[in-house]
């Protein structure tokens, strides 16, 4: 029996080296809950809060179960309550440094320099906003200047006019939760239309709301304040115009960075580092080089055998919280597949 220690945090459990599932994670919970309810002795290991992305959603309305929504923090908290229950090790403020194949297993390397071994690991990295670029609003961050949706300071914001960056679901979402409280929202667009990457429910209920406002072709390229933001000047590409305007708050949800770089040259990325996994690792319809099975590599499988990437680090994943629980359920069925080739 293997016994591993992280940082001085000794798991309650121990980790069999032929049935291990290493799950890390900062997007997704759904892995840790499947791996250790089906049995397989499950570590987790997170680098920051319970939840990632999901976690700073201020309502979640489409998921499964929810009719009147859910707010990401505590489908995050509940989730984690969950795993705990089933007998997951889950430590916190550690990172992955590394992962190589050592035999016929896995090896990852934590930034405190300890080291397991598994026979399945399951990357769940997520990804981080990206930032606006903007210097004079850098400066700003957390002073008015927000990335994510910041739920915690939308009481803050009652009577004030907010804008919101990003044609997603998030940023719908993050619109609709302040204008509970701003006496003005705008949602600001680089794209001139939210059918491409907004729900169409969420869509509707922002046209029905009056003091949403929504400006399409329209960016933000400066703006500023005396210790906390109060104006915005904005860019019209349609028009050429730039106007500034009065801003209590910006929040930004412009897209994602996938945490990847930390991983080894052969498990193979798409141009913008997102991880290749199932037939995307075909080409012409061969396997990529340096796959060593007869068995082609199953759909959440990286270019590394037993490597699984499921949520939003993935290439081609769906931006939706019940499609990434979705697929870290599917992947511990994937694990236990690739266990029994062993």
């Amino acid at each position: 029996m293997h016994m591993t220690t992280l940082g001085g945090i000794a798991p309650t459990s121990d980790f069999p080296l032929t049935h291990t599932l290493l799950a890390y994670w900062r997007r997704l919970l759904a892995a840790t809950v499947y791996g250790a309810s089906e049995g397989l002795s499950t570590l987790t290991v997170e680098r920051e809060a319970v939840g990632g992305q999901a976690s700073s959603s201020s309502l979640i309305r489409n998921y499964l179960g929810f009719p009147w929504g859910v707010s990401g923090s505590e489908l995050a908290q509940q989730a984690y309550l969950q795993a705990w229950v089933f007998g997951a090790t889950v430590s916190f403020m550690f990172e992955a440094s590394r992962l190589r194949r050592e035999g016929d297993g896995l090896v990852v390397t934590f930034s405190d320099g300890t080291e397991v071994k598994s026979k399945g690991v399951v990357i769940a990295t997520g990804a981080s906003y990206r930032r606006l670029g903007v210097p004079s609003l850098e400066t700003l961050n957390g002073a008015g200047v927000f990335y994510g949706a910041a739920t915690t300071e939308a009481r803050a914001l009652g009577g004030q006019e907010v804008y919101v960056v990003g044609g997603a679901n998030s940023a719908g979402q993050a619109a609709m939760h302040l204008s509970k409280y701003a006496s003005r929202v705008v949602l600001l667009v680089r794209g001139s239309s939210l059918a491409a990457s907004m729900s169409d429910y969420l869509i509707k209920e922002i046209e029905a709301t009056d003091t949403v406002e929504v400006r399409l072709n329209t960016r933000v390229i400066g703006g500023g304040g005396k210790g906390g933001l109060e104006s915005l000047i904005l860019r019209d590409f349609a028009s050429g115009s730039t106007e500034t305007v009065s801003a209590a708050a910006l929040f930004i949800l412009v897209g994602a960075e996938p945490h990847t770089a930390w991983l080894p040259e052969e498990i193979e990325r798409d141009e913008r580092g997102f991880v290749l996994t199932g037939g995307d690792l075909l080409w012409d319809g061969r396997l990529t080089e340096g796959w060593d099975l007869e068995r082609p590599p199953m759909p959440l499988e990286t270019s590394v055998p037993g490597v699984f990437a499921v949520g939003d680090v993935r290439h081609g994943s769906v931006k939706r919280v019940a499609s990434a629980v979705g697929e870290g359920s599917i992947a511990i069925q994937m694990v236990h597949g690739h266990l029994n080739d062993h």
